[in-house]
């Protein structure tokens, strides 16, 4: 028989709250690290499109506005297209996952010190997925995990 005090402590913020953390944990990690791969890509994979939509604008931004050092515009605008165009996919497969989030770390530090220092909260949102990414891999929703399986190697998160 349950009391009224029983009750009481069932319906206490603290119970509350011990309630739903233990809902929150038993999502599995792999559900964040997919809604990351997907969310970052998407980022990436829009910006990709807005540089081949047009090519000729693309690269006099590269050369005028952009400031890139050491690389020519038009290399470095190929290279940064060409990132954000195949990254993503392998993002979104979740394959090779941790290697293709390294050009869009890269990517993201170029950005922020030498072409757009004042959107750092952005930044900081990109860094924070793509380094998630990085140190946890892309959960057991991906190409990557399949082939962990595959050849025996352990899909468990640390």
């Amino acid at each position: 028989m349950m009391t009224d005090t029983m009750v009481l402590r069932r319906n206490t913020p603290t119970a509350l709250f011990e309630t739903v953390r233990s809902r929150l944990e038993s999502i599995p990690l792999s559900v964040p690290q997919l809604l990351a791969r997907l969310a970052i890509a998407n980022i990436f994979w829009r910006s990709g499109q807005t540089k081949i939509a047009n090519w000729d604008l693309t690269v006099q931004l590269f050369a005028n506005e952009y400031g890139v050092p050491v690389l020519p515009p038009e290399m470095a605008a190929s290279l940064a297209t060409t990132f954000e165009l195949a990254c993503p996919i392998l993002l979104v497969l979740g394959l090779a996952t941790r290697l293709s989030v390294l050009p869009l770390i890269g990517m993201t530090a170029v950005i922020q010190l030498f072409v757009y220092p004042q959107a750092w909260p952005d930044h900081l949102t990109w860094f924070a997925l793509l380094s998630f990414l990085l140190v946890r891999g892309p959960g057991n929703y991906s190409v990557d995990a399949l082939i962990g399986r595959q050849f025996g190697f352990s899909s468990e998160n640390r």
